[in-house]
């Protein structure tokens, strides 16, 4: 079994992490699990997979384990430059939205754009298995695939991922909720467990170098 810590404090996303890769010998821990950690980041990056690897490097500097870390943009089709979100999805103008704020300002985005707009998340991977060996990918292999955010919120929400109550899948206009999810086929997610299998190789060489020193 192979242990890496989750560089957030989501916890939301912790558990979205662990169910991806529950087939696989790896055992996901939350880095909110530690005490003491400081988890203050000042994310300048312009890009998912710059922001992945200033909060992983932050983290690996405090707990000296292998860590890693994930950063998603959000980005819309035919909408204006101002509003399109980018890295800074939960934050607007400056301002960090609460779950129930990001369900209400997204919502009147997709009104502005006659109720419905098209998007997808860039998403990017960061991890240091020690300070020599590093995994990071941020490839259209782990990127969702096009979806419709419309501002008409569905009964049901999902703490930690509240635009899911705004989302819908392009193809059949229905929301995510109202998917039979053993039917779904999710490319990113496995793209994310090709991503890991790639860093349980790593960490399994690393094992081999080091009782051979």
């Amino acid at each position: 079994m192979y242990t890496l810590y989750y560089g957030t404090n989501n916890d939301a996303k912790i558990d979205f992490m662990k169910n991806i890769l529950k087939e696989l010998p790896i055992s996901i821990i939350g880095i909110n699990e530690i005490k003491g950690i400081n988890h203050n980041i000042n994310e300048t990056g312009r890009e998912p997979l710059e922001n992945a690897k200033i909060k992983a490097w932050h983290y690996y500097r405090q707990i000296n384990k292998s860590v890693f870390s994930a950063d998603s943009g959000l980005f819309f089709d035919n909408i204006e430059y101002q509003d399109q979100p980018g890295t800074n999805i939960r934050r607007i103008n400056g301002i960090r939205l609460t779950d129930d704020e990001m369900i209400k300002y997204y919502s009147k985005l997709a009104e502005k754009y006659g109720g419905e707009i098209i998007g997808y998340y860039k998403n990017g991977l960061y991890a240091i298995i020690n300070d020599e060996i590093i995994v990071e990918n941020d490839s259209d292999k782990i990127n969702s695939e096009k979806f419709i955010l419309t501002s008409k919120p569905h009964q049901k929400s999902n703490t930690g991922f509240p635009l899911d109550s705004l989302s819908k899948e392009i193809y059949s206009g229905k929301y995510y909720y109202d998917i039979d999810k053993i039917k779904y086929d999710n490319l990113a997610d496995r793209g994310f467990k090709e991503i890991f299998i790639d860093i349980m190789e790593k960490m399994k060489i690393n094992k081999i170098l080091e009782k051979a020193l």
